[in-house]
């Protein structure tokens, strides 16, 4: 699962590379690009849910398989048009929302797939070792995306058809530790279910607005780095693509290091711990004015970012059940999906009044308040 999530993810990542150029190419407006990238989230903020549900009553393996092939499909049907000039941009953003589609289904399939594939001991190191792959791929992918891009963007749509092969190969060779039981309720009563066994499990509900509340403050660090390269280092694409590199590096390494870590007890002080440095870090770059030193707090941002977010996921997952994990993980998926937008869109308002490094800087010290409150007041996530 490890080398077919990462090749898929890598062909994913091509694949977005160049459908943003060509999306804007076409319509030579932004607000096109930015409708592909909310079709494509769209049905996974709304489906979601129905899709954790799906996920605890089926077979995960073939609801993911399911999601394999639509995928696939969809990258092979752009990659044809293209290929004989006959693309246009609703051709793109019907394809994207049938993507997203797929995903609001796959995507909770996959999360409670991953921990009935080892034991309960080694689920924080499957968790982490998920985000190395992610983290490879989001690294590799671009480059070798604006590589093939060079040639014609039909290679980029054409190879991440195929990278769904290795995911599809993996899904039928794999042997799962736990098969839902058939649930004659209906999706209504067992959603229902999930929602209360969110409100009931202790620390729970913590751990979900947590993970809304971090990516949302942390998560925009990312999304602006084009900004610190122009406007603070007075640099061009490449000064932007040294700082994504060295994030992406420093986010492998954190996972690295999480998936090193043999049964760590107080994994909830861990986490805020982290999300507290993780404030302190993001104050550090965005009052940086020196590149070098830049460089080095952006690579331990990344790591200390994806330690934060692999711990709190494998919180989640350690307290629950395996019949639940479906719902649980569509419903946590939603928060860590949706404080990204809104973090993002937040920041891009404040941006027109402030300097977007204030705004980040701020951020930074929300998340260092953030991490006190949980740890000195709300207690119960802390307690895990």
């Amino acid at each position: 699962m490890f080398l077919g999530a990462c090749l898929s993810t890598t062909g994913t990542f091509m694949q977005s590379v160049a459908q943003s150029w060509l999306v804007f190419m076409l319509s030579k407006s932004a607000f096109f690009l930015g409708l592909d990238s909310f079709l494509g989230q769209l049905p996974i903020v709304l489906l979601s849910l129905i899709g954790g549900a799906v996920a605890d009553r089926t077979e995960r393996r073939k609801l993911l398989l399911g999601s394999q092939y639509v995928q696939m499909t969809c990258a092979f049907t752009l990659a044809t048009v293209y290929a004989m000039h006959l693309i246009h941009v609703w051709q793109i953003l019907t394809l994207s929302f049938i993507v997203g589609i797929a995903q609001s289904f796959g995507g909770p399939a996959y999360s409670a797939l991953i921990p009935s594939l080892v034991k309960t001991e080694d689920v924080p190191n499957a968790i982490a070792l998920n985000s190395i792959q992610f983290n490879l791929a989001r690294v590799i992918g671009p480059m070798l995306g604006g590589i093939a891009l060079g040639y014609s963007a039909t290679w980029c749509f054409g190879l991440n058809g195929l990278s769904f092969v290795a995911v599809i190969i993996s899904l039928y060779v794999i042997r799962t530790r736990f098969i839902p039981a058939k649930n004659g309720g209906s999706l209504v009563d067992s959603i229902k279910q999930g929602i209360r066994f969110i409100r009931g499990r202790e620390g729970m509900v913590g751990l979900i607005c947590l993970g809304f509340l971090m990516t949302m403050l942390s998560f925009p660090l990312m999304v602006f780095l084009p900004v610190f390269a122009k406007d603070v280092f007075h640099g061009g694409p490449g000064v932007f693509t040294v700082l994504l590199c060295t994030s992406g590096g420093g986010s492998v390494v954190g996972a690295l290091v999480v998936a090193s870590l043999q049964r760590v007890k107080e994994r909830g002080r861990m986490a805020l711990l982290l999300l507290l440095v993780l404030g302190a870090l993001m104050v550090c770059f965005s009052l940086s004015k020196t590149l070098p030193l830049s460089l080095v707090l952006i690579f331990l941002s990344g790591g200390v970012m994806m330690g934060v977010f692999a711990t709190v996921t494998s919180l989640v997952q350690l307290i629950t059940p395996d019949d639940m994990r479906g719902r649980v993980m569509s419903v946590y998926n939603v928060a860590l999906r949706g404080g990204m937008p809104v973090g993002s869109l937040v920041v891009g308002l404040l941006t027109f009044r402030f300097h977007a490094p204030t705004v980040l800087a701020v951020n930074g010290a929300l998340l260092v308040l953030l991490s006190a409150w949980f740890l000195l007041v709300q207690r119960r996530v802390a307690a895990l």
